[in-house]
């Protein structure tokens, strides 16, 4: 397990499924602004929920606090490209987990995993614009506001502007994670 100041990353485990289903893919509304696409139901073997046989190009964990175990989210490198370096970083909180600034240490956790673990040169943040747990995370742990993707995406109705953010191993300062 990787372990942040207040929240551990590990692998995903059969009993998180139901809640991760119940609490965040079956949340129309969270799930349609953080998929990048429309929702859709998923069910107990969805590749979203149980990694069997996860892509190389995925590392997904479930997110849980250090204090009791408590499943509160996930947390993801995607899109990972060990040719040029870099990932994506992909966060999901459970609704009673938001606001309390682990939003913060899942980030670093996962610039832990990404820049000491794997070697990469660069991550980046994709966010909608009015996400702002997620830019105070980015910004929190040293990411740069490289530009703004202007309705860029369809969120339940209406275009939204999407919000770049990356940072680069040289600029990453670590953290308290192990």
């Amino acid at each position: 397990m990787l372990k942040g100041t207040r929240v551990g990353l590990r692998a995903r485990h059969d009993d998180d499924i139901p809640v991760l289903r119940t609490e965040l893919y079956n949340d129309v509304v969270n799930a349609a602004r953080a998929e990048g696409g429309p929702w859709r139901p998923v069910t107990a073997n969805d590749p979203q929920l149980a990694f069997d046989n996860p892509p190389e190009n995925l590392a997904s964990f479930s997110v849980v606090e250090l204090e009791g175990g408590t499943l509160i989210g996930t947390a993801n490198l995607w899109g990972i490209d060990t040719h040029n370096r870099n990932a994506h970083i992909g966060v999901g909180l459970l609704p009673a987990a938001r606001g309390k600034g682990y939003g913060t240490d899942v980030v670093a956790a996962l610039c832990y995993y990404g820049f000491a673990v794997r070697g990469l040169q660069r991550l980046q943040i994709e966010t909608l614009s009015d996400n702002e747990g997620m830019i105070r995370a980015a910004e929190r742990n040293g990411f740069v506001r490289e530009g703004v993707l202007r309705n860029s995406a369809w969120v339940l109705g209406e275009f939204m502007d999407e919000v770049v953010f990356g940072l680069l191993a040289g600029e990453w300062k670590g953290s308290g994670v192990a």
